[in-house]
């Protein structure tokens, strides 16, 4: 979906987090290929190295490439945050949709459902999920997607019964139209600009959780390079080499404050209660 107007229209704050996220994406792309340095290579008589030539950024304590490991994390964590925004959107989705436009039943019994899983802080029922499936990143992600899906469905729901009182929407039914193809030619794109909105602002929560739960020791296990492990890892070399955990905490930083910057805007761009008109 475009973004509406000119570039020379957009607000700085998108067009800086935009920048912000494509660099950021070029990098994790790119450069891998560009550096010959092994993220998970060994070098013991090169440990906790200054930058220089050969390691721009220098090594940690197992001489491994910083800067290396740092994009090989970005990898990691950015992966892990749009599989969880394919996944929620999908879910959340569907059963707001669902519980929508079929009501009955089936709106009651999503709807108790997602009371369930609404009542429980979404931390605490994310770590509690991976008490129960085991750590790893992948249960990183099946925990957050189920600790959050719900706030999505409901708010679906809210939209998709709006709508289905529409003047079109009433006219395609009584036209003879399938429930699905009303709900993907009417529904979804009506409500695709709230819901892009809601996600850009999620997104830094999401990295947040994905780095914290690393920390934590609940992600992916060493020596896979994730920011949040990194900045655990680092912990006992907090003064002699305190780049080790400044330079994954300022990655975190950043890619949170680019995902905020986009949302931030986009809401202000297209929230009709703060005064925007636009639409995707």
């Amino acid at each position: 979906m475009p973004l509406p107007g000119p570039t020379s229209a957009w607000p700085w704050t998108l067009r800086l987090g935009l920048a912000m996220i494509v660099l950021l994406v070029l990098a994790t792309l790119v450069g891998p290929a560009l550096l010959s340095a092994d993220p998970a290579a060994i070098d013991p008589a090169a440990r906790l190295q200054p930058a220089s030539a050969a390691h721009w950024l220098g090594t940690d304590p197992l001489g491994r490439d910083l800067l290396a490991r740092l994009l090989a994390g970005a990898r990691v964590s950015l992966g892990a945050v749009g599989l969880i925004l394919v996944l929620v959107l999908a879910i959340g989705g569907t059963a707001g949709c669902a519980a929508g436009f079929l009501g009955g039943v089936v709106d009651a019994v999503l709807m108790r459902t997602c009371d369930a899983f609404m009542t429980i802080p979404t931390l605490v029922l994310a770590l509690f999920l991976i008490g129960l499936l085991g750590t790893g990143m992948t249960n990183v992600v099946i925990a957050i997607v189920l600790s959050h899906w719900a706030w999505y469905a409901r708010l679906i729901r809210g939209m998709t019964l709006e709508l289905r009182q529409r003047d079109y929407i009433v006219a395609a039914r009584v036209a003879g139209g399938s429930r699905l193809a009303i709900v993907r030619r009417h529904v979804l794109p009506a409500i695709a600009g709230q819901i892009a909105v809601l996600a850009s602002l999620d997104l830094g929560h999401w990295m947040l959780h994905v780095a914290g739960l690393s920390f934590l020791g609940l992600g992916v296990a060493p020596p896979t390079p994730e920011w949040g492990i990194m900045i655990s890892d680092a912990r006992a070399y907090v003064w002699e080499a305190p780049r080790l955990i400044v330079l994954p905490g300022l990655a975190i930083l950043l890619t949170v404050m680019g995902f905020n910057l986009v949302g931030d805007s986009l809401r202000d761009r297209l929230d009709p209660a703060l005064g925007g008109t636009e639409a995707l």
